[in-house]
């Protein structure tokens, strides 16, 4: 029997250390693959292309008087909400397209 040998030293393996070795070696692998997969949707998610950005028209010319408040976008309008009042242009030219008075605002 040489003593520089743990294992007949201490004699044989336990049956739950056996069993908690391999659960810590099982559960080791499942975290690398977890990892690996993160790391290859970030991949994939990051080479994806950009959403298209709002196409804005070069220039909207505000009524006098009227600060813009808020500005959104829908297919060939921009709409700017000022106070009171949404005004909605076409995105192409930027030509005012409708007025709507919003009652019971401010």
């Amino acid at each position: 029997m040489r003593e520089d040998d743990p294992d007949e030293a201490f004699g044989p393996e336990p049956a739950n250390l056996r069993f908690l070795r391999r659960l810590v070696t099982v559960l080791t692998l499942v975290m690398i693959g977890g990892l690996v997969t993160v790391i290859a949707l970030l991949v994939i998610r990051l080479q994806a292309p950009a959403p298209a950005v709002p196409q804005l028209p070069d220039t909207i010319s505000l009524p006098a008087g009227v600060s813009a408040e808020a500005v959104t976008f829908g297919a060939g309008w921009v709409a700017v909400i000022a106070g009171d009042r949404i005004l909605v242009f076409d995105a192409g030219t930027g030509d005012l397209r409708q007025e709507v008075v919003v009652d019971g605002l401010r």
